[in-house]
């Protein structure tokens, strides 16, 4: 009897070990499992984005800019505006946008307009719905050369990279595929700014000279001045370095000497309406 109760204790004992190693290899197997999952997500975000092309719109609210010129002019011109801002909102649409490619690679952008550069404003100028830079940065050197046109002439304003304060948040968008997180900043003391960057692309540029952020500038607002780009398709692909080379065409001068030319520029046009243009035409 004492033998086969031993043999029973240690038929219970043998089995409960089976037990534990079979929960033991179970749990080998869903941790191993969940180690290659972690470890493909990684994989996946782990990708960085070093050089090749992004498509821009640039959306501006035309009906809320022309508004803002109407409110600067005087009693006599405010009838007048009126009149094209009325007939303006009856035919033409709210919105209007304008298209950029910028190419890039590890150390250099090149921000370039579309096809058309003005929306045309049934005779109001709106510069700040317009599109007329050609953006170039060299972000080994800190140098970026950009070329603007200004009424009938054309600058090659040439400096170093602006340097804006950005405030970076924890809000996110998704943007042409990609996790975007939002920064805050001010620039010409007086322009807020919003911009989503991408941290998978690794590369310190964004539309028009907008740059400054540890990632590309997907999708950057202007909200008081009612333009916003967005990125509308991101292709990675190598760039040859013949094709990233700063416009050439225009009057020399660097951002100090734009400021006195738009200054005489604009010394016939009222202080509100020159402040609206310098804005646009320094941005």
């Amino acid at each position: 009897m004492l033998c086969f109760r031993l043999a029973g204790i240690l038929t219970k004992w043998a089995e409960g070990c089976l037990q534990k190693i079979n929960i033991m290899k179970n749990t080998l197997v869903i941790t191993a499992f969940l180690l290659l999952l972690i470890n493909a997500s990684f994989g996946q975000t782990a990708h960085f984005v070093t050089s090749g092309t992004i498509e821009y719109d640039k959306t501006s609210n035309i009906y809320a800019m022309m508004d803002r010129i109407m409110a600067a002019a005087d009693k006599d011109e405010q009838i007048y505006y009126q009149r094209m801002i009325d007939q303006y909102k009856k035919t033409q649409p709210q919105l209007r946008t304008l298209k950029a490619t910028m190419s890039f690679s590890d150390t250099k952008t090149l921000f370039t307009p579309v096809g058309t550069t003005d929306v045309g404003s049934a005779g109001m100028y709106t510069p700040m719905a317009d599109m007329n830079n050609v953006d170039y940065t060299d972000l080994a050197t800190n140098t970026s050369i950009s070329q603007k046109k200004v009424f009938e002439s054309v600058f090659l304003v040439k400096d170093t990279i602006r340097k804006i304060k950005w405030k970076i948040t924890d809000e996110t968008q998704e943007i042409a595929g990609y996790t975007c997180r939002r920064a805050n900043a001010l620039v010409l003391d007086s322009i807020y700014v919003v911009a989503f960057y991408a941290d998978q692309i690794p590369v310190t540029g964004g539309p028009s000279s907008f740059s400054g952020l540890p990632g590309m500038i997907l999708k950057l607002a202007l909200p008081h001045e009612n333009v916003i780009w967005t990125a509308t398709k991101v292709t990675e692909a190598p760039i040859p370095a013949t094709t990233l080379v700063p416009p050439k065409k225009g009057k020399a001068v660097d951002s100090k000497q734009l400021h006195k030319e738009l200054e005489s520029a604009l010394k016939e046009d009222g202080a509100q309406f020159a402040q609206m243009f310098h804005k646009a035409f320094s941005l």
